[in-house]
């Protein structure tokens, strides 16, 4: 899978749009639409940047599910 669409990828996973992706980022959405349609590529950095937030998001939901099943047990 190339660079722009697991960018594309990533952000529809999370649910959000390009405009609140971009927002949640930093970066302008011409940036982010242009790394989604392969015209350009983000940084290394800012990709692990973007995996590294993306993954912490989705561990700490997991625990707070967690945390809401053992409440209710």
């Amino acid at each position: 899978m190339d660079v722009s669409a697991r960018i594309k990828e990533l952000r529809k996973k999370t649910g959000l749009s390009q405009s609140k992706f971009s927002a949640k980022f930093g970066i302008p959405v011409r940036t982010l639409q242009q790394w989604e349609q392969g015209i350009s590529a983000p940084p290394e950095y800012l990709l692990r940047m973007m995996a590294y937030i993306l993954l912490l998001e989705e561990n700490r939901m997991g625990s707070i599910e967690g945390e809401e099943a053992a409440e209710e047990a």
